[in-house]
């Protein structure tokens, strides 16, 4: 059965779409950009960013009783490759183990002018 996974500790949805649908112990988040709830507010910098939206998805995580070491896919889509690296180096900090697959690429522009955007698959 399909269930709905929103929180208010996550952007709302900025269109038709869920920030989460879990359909038979399996989570899909939506892409999230680096908008913080509290203050709808971007930070600057892929670093901040990146951060910001692993933050968001670990607050759909948590909505649904799933951590980060539930994750087992990725997309993520980065406005400019040259940022590959920094992106890298702050999402090595929320997957620590048992990483997910992943497949990264560049995008003409992302929602916002969002530097990032992220999605994820999770399983229980």
């Amino acid at each position: 059965m399909k269930k709905i996974i929103a929180t208010n500790n996550a952007p709302a949805a900025i269109g038709p779409y869920s920030q989460a649908v879990e359909l038979n112990g399996t989570l899909f988040i939506s892409g999230q950009i680096p908008v913080n709830p509290a203050t709808g507010e971007m930070p600057q910098g892929i670093e901040a960013q990146t951060r910001q939206v692993l933050k968001n998805i670990g607050a759909i995580l948590e909505a649904d009783g799933l951590t980060y070491n539930d994750v087992v896919k990725t997309t993520v889509m980065i406005a400019d490759m040259a940022d590959f690296a920094a992106m890298n180096a702050v999402y090595a900090e929320f997957f620590t183990q048992d990483k997910p697959a992943r497949v990264c690429f560049q995008a003409a522009a992302l929602p916002k002018n969002a530097l990032v955007e992220i999605e994820a698959v999770a399983g229980k």
